[in-house]
Order: C-alpha cells, then structure tokens, then sequence
C-alpha cells in the first residue's frame, strides 16, 4: 500500500515538474519542501471532495427508497378505493335495473304509446326536412328533435304539450298543403324577399323559381329558369284573389324530377356544342353547302330567265347559252348537216360545264356530312367506354349522357345531308332542263337544215 502512495507522489511530482518547466519562464522553481507539501494539500482537498459525493449518494438513494415506499402506498390507496368503486357500482347497477322495472311497470300501455310516437316523430321529421314548409316553420325540426332525444332517454318523458304538439304539427302540415301564401324569407344572397309558396309544390319570388335545398335549408334562386312559366309565376306574386294560371311541378322541388328535367334539358345550341370538333366541322361544311346551294339556285334561275327570253326573241344575243348555241348554228350556215351537228355539240359541251357547275361538289357533301357525323359517334363511343373503363358503369344518368353527345354528331351529319341532297336534286333537274331546252333547239336546226337538203 506505502508502494503504491509512493508511485501517485511520483508521478504528482513529475507532473508537477513537467508544468513547471512548461511555467518557468513566468514562475520561479519550487523547493522540494513546497512541492511535497503542495502535494499533501491536494490529497487532503481530494479525500474531502470525494466524502462529500459519497454523503451526496448516499442521501439520494435514501430518497429514492423513500419516494418508492410512497408510491407502493399510493399503488395499494388506489386498489383499495378502486375495489370500492366496483363494488358501489354494481350496487347502483341493481338499483337502476330496479328502477327502471319500476317505470315500465307503472308506464303500462304508454309504452307502446311512446313507441308509436317516437316512430311517428321521426317520419315527420324527415318529411319535414324536406318540406318547402320548414321555411316558413323553422323550429318544427327542432322541437322533433328535442322530442326524439327525450323519448329515447330513461331520465326524460314527454309532456301533454308535446304530444298535442306533434299532432298540431302534422295537421298544420296538411292544411299548408293545399294553401298559396306570402310571406318574407331570406333568398340566397339577396336578404328577405317576399316569397309566394303554393302548397308543397313551388315556391316563387319577383317571377323567378325557387330551389328549396334540404341540406341546408336555404332558398335559392333556380340557375335556369323555365321561361315559358315564368309569366305565370310573376302573375301570381301580384295576385291578391281570384284564379292565375301558374305551372308547377306536381313532384316537389325537392325530390321531384318534373321541373328538374324540364330546366336540365340542353337548348339546341347547347346539344350543338356537344358535338365537339366534329360537330362545328359538320357545320361549317353544311353552311359551305347551303350557301353554295343558294349561289347556284341564283346563277340558275337567272340563266333559264335568260334563255326563256332568248327563246321569245328574234335577235340573237352572247348573254346566254341558247343565244351561244344559236350564234354558233348562224356562223356555220354553209356547213353540211353532220358539221353542223358536230359544230353545235360542242357549243353545247361548252355550255353543260357553267350550267352543272358546283353540282358535283353539293353531291358529293350530301354523302360526306353522314360520314362526318358517324365518325363522330364512333370517336364519342370510344370516349365513353374508356370512361366505363376507369370510373366503371355505377352511375347510368352520365353513361346516357355521354352517349347522348356521342350520337349528337349524327344528328348534325343526317341534318347537313338531308336538304343538301334535296337541293342538289332540285338544282339538277334545273339544270337539266335548261340543258333540254338547248338540245331541243338544236335538234331543230339539225331537222331544218336536214329538211332544205
């Protein structure tokens, strides 16, 4: 043990040397005196460091015992007091079922009565819900509300109130039924405005249709208003007696599908815009074929006028085709008659390529718009299997209506043909009358001068 003291005073000292040599430039060197009792001082001031952390330790580990001690007692109060709960909550558990065997013994028949009524509460509740009434009558939901909880509580019952109440509710629901009043509500974003009701059917205001909204319970002005009642509606907010004719959805505004169907329905250019591409291509090209159908029935008729006067006219004129054909039979009267049958063919050649003009390219629309219209079905089909293909077919109303806009195009591709191909009938017949009228004269040049041979 003196060995090992000895070894720790050696190495102190070497230590001690080494900072001294590292200090000796500001220092002054130490007597072998001074370092061992510097030493000495040290071991003391280390003994006494150590004992006050062994004093530290030992009072911590008694608190430790002390706080676990405390909390093993808290542990066994808490079990205690649990066990004691248990057991009160049992006791009261038999005391409730006592009661509550107490009151249905003594409620009797007005169980079944209270059955009824709560049944009865929550249908009217419901109705009422989504009654175009509850706008005038607010509070009749809540009050069913508040009646339902209580029905359904073991503490509550209702009172007498509250059963005639509920009988008033649904006799004034049938009395407003086949009533038509005013009164003020709140009408989207517009604030309070007189509101004309009729029955359970509409509501109307300043001759706009109303939206009643369950949902929520707002009143809302309907985004597309049915335009051929709407006279009707105004009519009746101005009426103060008498009869009005006025048209209503028999279905309800809400939930009723009359009115819905009839404001849903898409206007003519609404369905023309379903067509897509495809459809404003079916119609540029049916107005190019009506115009040019039109252009032609002008050009037409002033060349059968032409040649109508030429026909009652002495004097030979270029203006029209009959005056061509007949200058050019003038220019070659020395001619024999297969020359001149030959010379008048060709003027007549001349004239058929300005009388059909355009004619082919009418055709020739008649018999591309259907092509136009189903390659716009088949391209809309597509579209709708493949949305069949990703959402799948669980909603039928948006399948029908993609497949309605797809067949759209076929609609405006049989409606591009159909007078197209009757103006191009009607055109050629023109056309080849005029071409008649030339092959007749003609052939009569042809005879007289067959005849003078």
């Amino acid at each position: 043990m003196k060995i090992l003291k000895l070894n720790k005073l050696v190495l102190l000292t070497v230590l001690v040397f080494s900072s001294s040599a590292l200090l000796a430039q500001k220092e002054a060197p130490l007597s072998m005196n001074a370092l061992l009792k510097k030493v000495k001082a040290g071991r003391v001031s280390d003994n006494q460091d150590n004992k006050r952390r062994e004093q530290e330790f030992i009072k911590q580990k008694q608190q430790q015992e002390r706080m676990i001690r405390d909390a093993k007692a808290q542990i066994a109060a808490l079990e205690a007091k649990s066990a004691q709960m248990e057991e009160q909550f049992n006791e009261n558990e038999l005391i409730v079922e006592e009661k509550r065997k107490q009151r249905d013994a003594r409620l009797g028949s007005l169980k079944e009565l209270f059955g009824h009524l709560t049944s009865t509460a929550g249908e009217l509740r419901g109705r009422f819900e989504n009654s175009i009434t509850t706008t005038q009558y607010p509070n009749r939901v809540k009050f069913l509300d508040s009646l339902i909880k209580k029905m359904n509580s073991s503490t509550d019952l209702p009172s007498m109130d509250d059963i005639e109440r509920v009988w008033f509710e649904m006799h004034r629901e049938i009395t407003e039924s086949g009533r038509v009043v005013k009164f003020k509500a709140n009408v989207g974003v517009s604030g309070k405005q007189e509101v004309v009701r009729v029955g359970l059917f509409n509501m109307v205001s300043n001759g706009d249709y109303l939206e009643y909204k369950a949902e929520t319970g707002a009143l809302s002005i309907l985004a597309r208003q049915p335009s051929d009642y709407q006279a009707g509606a105004a009519a009746l907010q101005k009426a103060s007696s008498g009869v009005t004719p006025f048209g209503i959805d028999p279905t309800g505004p809400s939930g009723g599908g009359y009115l819905s169907a009839l404001i849903n329905t898409p206007t003519l250019e609404e369905k023309w815009h379903e067509g897509k591409l495809v459809g404003y291509i079916i119609s540029v090209v049916a107005l190019f074929g009506v115009l040019l159908s039109l252009w032609r029935f002008i050009v037409l008729g002033g060349i059968s006028a032409r040649v109508k006067k030429q026909i009652k006219s002495d004097k030979l004129s270029d203006k029209n085709p009959l005056g061509r054909v007949l200058l050019a039979a003038e220019s070659n009267k020395v001619a024999d008659v297969e020359t001149l049958e030959l010379r008048l063919g060709e003027a007549i050649l001349k004239e058929r390529t300005a009388i059909n003009s355009s004619l082919p390219l009418l055709k020739i629309i008649s018999m591309v718009a259907p092509l136009l219209g189903l390659l716009g079905t088949v391209t809309g089909m597509i579209q709708v299997f493949q949305a069949i293909t990703i959402f799948g077919a669980g909603d039928p109303k948006r399948m029908a209506g993609g497949i309605s806009g797809a067949l759209v195009t076929t609609v405006l591709g049989l409606i591009a043909a159909i007078p197209i191909l009757l103006l191009h009938t009607f055109l050629s017949g023109k056309a080849k009358s005029i071409m008649h009228v030339l092959e007749e004269q003609s052939a009569g040049i042809l005879a007289e001068r067959a005849e003078k041979k």
